[in-house]
């Protein structure tokens, strides 16, 4: 690392003076950096002046056991560090950040894209690298000040200020970078998505695919349980599940590669766990896949861990592939090689449809197989693992098949399948494995069922090049499904798909009581300042609900048509809180759909063909699109028409004015929305709907989200202020109640007399009923004059300072 630092001052020298003053002019890192290099005291540091820096790339790691030599003065508890790459257009530089601005970037203030001034670096501790003390996000600018200066530039040729930076993290003994969102995907190049080369069958005396030295899981599961150490010959076995990576990485520990996952794996005689450990994880999670025939060798045999931990009646073995002592190998044996006579087991499946679902137990473990007709926005939600509380990431899932008109729901978090998560569209055929099933009540006679990740959850989709690994093809719940698809009408799935938004599942109990008691262990009533505090912990697209006494002091509906239409009612027993504020003149509203045709009547079937686009990237033979199609390339295994040209379009968040008197927005925010889905530009509005990116190539303008139309379920929305009862804190909510005929957000099979009371309690309108118009609404808001209401409160941290907080649910408390 010090030559890289002999060569950045030989740069720096040699630039200068090939340039002579030009230099102080224009080259913000060059001169900073010379100031730093040249300055000779203790602690040397050299601060950027006005000159604004861009962020064009932002990468996460976990620290390890030296994070008090790299950061002796950092009182941080956070678990992670990051080095991000700055450029002032003329060239750029890898430097880490200093823990003290990791909560910019937890909470999105601090991205890539953002720009930055007042930039201070020093040298790292091992005088190689470069670190950044502090900074400042320049948020005058605007969100897309970064992509307007750089819209002429091709980032990636920018040159690199010295010699170009390795791609392991700078500030830890770690072999590779996390997601920026998430401890469950895979991230970087350093995992391998081909086989190692295989060993040779000369070199290690035998044939490769040869099984005659093999051994029975069986055989080796007596051998160990007699006490023998000794496993001669390789096991042959089928892949059966495969689990979500596993980081388990600490700050106390110096593992430069802790990961696990878990391969279900079986032959003729038994079933087994086995554990990928550390660097074997990047060098095989990617290529194995359920329904493959491996060959393993060097493996280490021990007691399996639900037999260690009691949790199994009867002892079982967990065969362990590690990276040394031994070197364990693997070879994956094609089909072709593959031999009756090795009587491996067939590959299990539980498939179920929308119909079966409410007879199911809870808790059953099931497969299924549907058409996607609405994907959610990503959040992010916190769980608790012992001691250890980490936060994971989650969309929900709409799917429909052949048995029933009601959607099956899935809430999906990683499964380590970040490739295919992408590309989860709406009007795509797909397959998950191993769900559980959840089921929960609204009343005694009235419940819900959703489903959800197990450890072994994988998933299958169209268009996202994983139907060659797809291993349930044939089975007969496959071809059921495939036979209904020949018929269906894709008009009537196309009307229905939508995608991002605000959505809440499962509905909530409709009386105090029974929502107190669903609480689990969760914390009761909270005043209005504890919930703010707990708000402002909150990262970025997290999600939490809370419940506190509130009363209403003002309501407004804002309607689709135009958003400055705004019918207003101040209750007046409170004091009266602000108005919301009229939208200007002349501004946007939001844009109805367009009808346009979309089905060929020339086609035996009802065939999407989306017109072109004059900048459209896709290839010729996506724009004539068939569901049925793309169903056959995937579960019949037919050669697919692969496009993966990633589209450069952009997108943003809309600013807010900072709120400090009060919590929440006074109007909807872009990703509150949920979106028409728009086939054409399907990569686009997939990143604007998405997590921030973490790389500049991928970034959009702050308002590309804009660009697609509010979905037809979305008709206006209300906005109530609230006064919390405990402490006067102002409360700024939405309110978007479930109508009769939306199928979205779809009303309780429970009628009620649509009074304010009844409304808010139920989430929506009754669904035997005509709803009363928002003008009806408003006129009677008075019915809420003095009403004390317990609140239950969807929060989410939207990014920088925009708090969504959406009224799920308000019960009157009785006297």
């Amino acid at each position: 690392m010090l030559c890289s630092v002999s060569v950045l001052l030989l740069c720096c020298a040699d630039m200068a003076a090939l340039s002579g003053s030009s230099l102080e002019c224009c080259c913000t890192l060059k001169n900073t950096l010379k100031r730093l290099l040249s300055n000779t005291s203790a602690s040397p540091r050299a601060r950027t002046r006005s000159e604004p820096l861009y962020v064009i790339s932002l990468e996460r790691y976990g620290r390890d056991a030296d994070f008090g030599v790299s950061f002796p003065d950092s009182i941080s508890m956070s678990e992670s560090l990051f080095d991000a790459t700055i450029t002032d257009g003329d060239c750029k530089i890898r430097v880490s950040l200093d823990p003290a601005v990791n909560r910019l970037i937890s909470v999105n203030k601090l991205h890539c894209g953002s720009v930055v001034r007042s930039v201070e670096l020093s040298r790292g501790k091992d005088g190689g690298s470069f670190h950044v003390c502090s900074l400042e996000v320049d948020r005058l600018s605007g969100g897309d000040a970064a992509l307007r200066t750089l819209s002429s530039v091709n980032v990636r040729s920018i040159p690199w200020l010295g010699t170009e930076p390795s791609t392991h993290p700078l500030r830890a003994r770690r072999s590779s970078y996390l997601p920026l969102w998430n401890n469950h995907d895979f991230y970087g190049e350093m995992w391998r998505d081909t086989s190692p080369s295989e060993p040779d069958a000369e070199d290690s005396g035998d044939d490769i695919y040869d099984i005659g030295s093999s051994v029975s899981l069986a055989e080796v599961r007596r051998r160990f349980l007699s006490g023998s150490r000794r496993y001669r010959g390789a096991l042959c076995v089928r892949i059966l599940h495969k689990s979500r990576l596993i980081y388990y990485g600490k700050a106390d520990q110096k593992c430069e590669c802790p990961y696990k996952a878990e391969l279900q794996v079986g032959d003729g005689s038994s079933t087994a766990c086995v554990v990928l450990w550390n660097t074997v994880c990047l060098e095989w999670y990617r290529i194995l896949h359920p329904g493959q025939v491996v060959r393993l060798r060097h493996y280490r045999v021990k007691e399996s861990y639900g037999s260690r931990t009691g949790q199994e009646s009867e002892p079982h073995i967990e065969i362990s592939l590690n990276s040394r002592n031994p070197t364990a190998q693997i070879t994956i044996i094609p089909k072709n090689q593959i031999s009756p006579d090795w009587v491996l087991p067939n590959l299990p499946h539980s498939f179920i449809c929308r119909q079966e679902l409410p007879s199911c137990p809870q808790g059953h473990i099931c497969d299924l197989i549907g058409v996607v007709i609405f994907v959610g926005r990503p959040e992010r939600v916190r769980k608790k693992d012992g001691q250890r509380s980490e936060i994971e990431e989650y969309r929900w899932l709409q799917l429909m098949d052949r048995t029933s008109d009601k959607p099956i729901m899935i809430k999906l978090f990683s499964t380590s399948q970040p490739d295919i998560h992408s590309r989860v569209y709406p009007m795509a055929l797909v397959v998950c494995t191993r769900l559980k099933l959840i089921r929960s009540a609204v009343d005694r006679a009235t419940t819900f069922e959703y489903l959800t990740n197990t450890s072994l959850t994988q998933i299958y989709c169209t268009g996202t090049g994983s139907h060659p690994v797809m291993p349930y093809r044939g089975v007969r719940p496959i071809r059921h499904f495939l036979h209904w698809l020949k018929q269906v009408d894709e008009s009537v799935l196309l009307e229905r798909a939508v995608i991002g938004g605000y959505f809440s599942y499962p509905p909530l109990p409709v009386s105090l009581n029974s929502f107190m008691e669903n609480r689990q262990g969760e914390a009761g009533l909270i005043s209005g300042g504890e919930m703010k505090l707990e708000c402002e912990k909150l990262n970025y697209r997290e999600k939490r609900q809370f419940a506190l006494q509130c009363v209403v002091t003002a309501a407004c509906y804002h309607h689709r048509e135009n958003s400055g239409r705004t019918q207003y009612s101040d209750l007046p027993s409170a004091p009266l809180s602000p108005r919301v504020p009229r939208q200007r003149d002349g501004s946007e509203p939001h844009r109805t759909p367009v009808k346009r045709k979309l089905f060929s009547s020339t086609s035996p079937r009802k065939r999407l063909a989306p017109p072109l686009q004059p900048f459209a990237t896709e290839d010729d033979t996506e724009r004539d699109f068939s569901l049925f199609d793309g169903a056959m390339e995937f579960l019949v295994g037919e050669q697919d028409d692969d496009s993966n040209d990633d589209d450069d379009e952009e997108f943003s968040t809309a600013p807010t004015s900072p709120m400090t008197s009060r919590l929440g927005l006074t109007r909807v925010a872009i990703e509150t929305l949920p979106r028409v889905f728009c086939y054409e530009r399907r990569h686009v509005q997939a990143v604007a709907v998405g997590m921030q990116v973490n790389n500049f190539h991928k970034l959009l303008p702050q308002r590309e989200l804009e660009s697609f139309s509010p979905a037809s379920c979305y008709t206006g929305y209300f906005t109530l202020t609230m006064r919390a009862l405990s402490d006067g804190v102002m409360l700024d909510a939405l309110f978007l109640p479930a109508a009769p005929g939306n199928l979205h957000w779809m009303p309780l099979p429970l009628s009620h007399d649509n009074s304010w009371e009844s409304i808010l309690s139920h989430g929506g309108f009754s669904p035997h009923a005509p709803p009363p118009s928002p003008a009806d609404m408003i006129a009677t808001a008075n019915q809420l004059t003095n009403q004390r209401l317990v609140c239950v409160l969807d929060a989410c941290a939207l990014g920088a300072e925009k708090m969504e907080l959406v009224l799920n649910r308000a019960f009157p408390l009785r006297s």
